[in-house]
């Protein structure tokens, strides 16, 4: 190979994931080593402005070769053009062209973890970005309150949740509500996911372009009841709305020190928190165990989406530049690297591989609260709902259901009437954002907001 081959790599330098940034710049040292004549050059830009500093680089003709996205990015990322107006990204899968090893290192798309593959594959495009950081959404339960409480097992329905709340209410010192979650749009996705609807249409925009928002759905409104009645009964406690533009994180940090506080018995937040939750359990003098995210009894459970964030191929590369970026976004898969990644970061092992080399180790038996994401990816029936939607302006979308969310909470709104005002809301924000991609604004075409969250 022509010692001329360099790849630049972008990636989001993120408080909450220091080590991801670091670790691929290990990994970008060793594939050098073993694949002399490549040199890659590993960049971290603020998560916020990522997305926005690769559309003016794509603009001046200087696109990076490999890009991290996170994932409500994903379809602005699929949006994203070059400086000639074509598609800045390529499929993963595509550029692969059926090859099972790229520069030595082994193809291994099939050993994906089937969630994880499902939401970044679009229909005739096979996977179109290799997912290395993946996660859910799971419930931390404080079993030394519930067991305090007489509840004999943590709770996996909305149903058995609320009854779980009502009888930690009646110890006497106990905390002042049973359980917190952020007002973020990730648990409307995942709540709409596990009852097996659609938060947009056609087809989660996963076989052709969303072109509506189902802000009021069913589904919608369902868990917004539920979620208005824990809060009536005292049983929910809130952490607020953010601000637009604020960063996300905050709200997150405030219903974990609630629990590890004991004002809450439960939690929802993400896997990636496991160990966290549990090491604030030791600290506390309590037990914690993680378990899947509690679902509506009302509607067969369909499943959960994953959060994260993935890599994308940029289209247009020389062949010995594609073949170097794609062996090196290959080595992320290999069982070690994945096993290792999910050590360090939290997030799950996002290969089988890697799973059955953390099994043999007795990782998985040593830290049980690391298997739970695991186990609920790959439960449900893993249809389209619970592959998620693919959604251009999907923060700004988010913030819609937040804000509806806040008003049923502390203005009484009722649930009905304002989540039909957020569809129009989200409808106005995917239109726009659609009507630039489509070149249907004049002199524009691609995306105009790019906000991450």
């Amino acid at each position: 190979m022509s010692d001329q081959v360099v790849l630049d790599v972008w990636l989001n330098d993120y408080p909450v994931v220091p080590l991801f940034l670091s670790e691929t710049r290990e990994l970008a040292q060793e594939f050098e080593r073993t694949h002399p004549g490549v040199r890659i050059e590993v960049r971290g830009v603020d998560h916020l402005k990522l997305p926005e500093e690769v559309a003016r680089a794509a603009r001046e003709g200087r696109q990076p070769a490999i890009v991290q996205s996170f994932y409500t990015s994903t379809q602005l990322s699929r949006d994203l053009v070059a400086a000639d107006g074509s598609p800045l990204f390529t499929s993963v899968e595509r550029a692969i062209d059926g090859r099972d090893k790229i520069l030595g290192v082994p193809v291994r798309l099939d050993d994906l973890v089937p969630a994880a593959r499902a939401y970044y594959t679009f229909a005739g495009e096979g996977l179109f970005a290799l997912p290395p950081l993946t996660s859910t959404t799971l419930l931390y339960a404080n079993t030394t309150l519930l067991e305090a409480a007489g509840v004999r097992s943590v709770p996996r329905t909305w149903e058995e949740l609320t009854a779980a709340c009502a009888a930690v209410a009646h110890l006497d010192g106990g905390p002042s509500h049973g359980v917190t979650w952020p007002n973020h749009g990730w648990l409307f996705q995942q709540a709409v996911a596990q009852q097996g609807a659609l938060l947009a249409t056609p087809g989660n925009g996963r076989t052709e372009r969303a072109t509506a928002i189902e802000a009021d759905s069913p589904a919608v409104l369902r868990f917004a009841r539920w979620w208005q009645q824990l809060h009536a009964d005292g049983h929910y406690l809130y952490s607020g709305l953010r601000s637009a533009g604020d960063d996300t994180y905050p709200a997150w940090e405030r219903n974990y020190r609630a629990f590890a506080e004991q004002r809450v018995a439960f939690v929802l937040s993400t896997s990636v928190e496991a160990d966290r939750m549990v090491q604030a359990g030791l600290d506390g003098g309590f037990e914690v165990v993680a378990a899947p995210m509690p679902y509506s009894a009302e509607v067969p459970y369909a499943g959960n989406v994953i959060g994260g964030d993935s890599l994308w191929l940029a289209a247009g590369l020389e062949p010995a530049a594609r073949d170097a970026a794609l062996a090196f976004l290959l080595t992320f898969l290999t069982p070690g690297n994945a096993a290792e990644r999910h050590k360090t970061s939290g997030f799950i092992p996002v290969t089988e591989s890697a799973r059955a080399l953390l099994e043999d180790e007795g990782w998985f038996e040593a830290n049980p609260h690391h298997r739970v994401a695991l186990d609920q990816l790959a439960a449900g029936e893993r249809a389209t709902a619970a592959d998620g939607a693919l959604v251009g302006d999907f923060v700004g979308i988010q913030d819609t259901l937040t804000a509806a969310m806040h008003d049923v909470l502390t203005a009484g709104a009722d649930p009905a009437e304002r989540f039909a005002v957020a569809r129009s809301e989200a409808q106005r924000l995917l239109d726009d954002h659609n009507a630039h991609c489509l070149g249907q604004v004049p002199g524009q075409r691609g995306p105009h907001r790019f906000r991450v969250g």
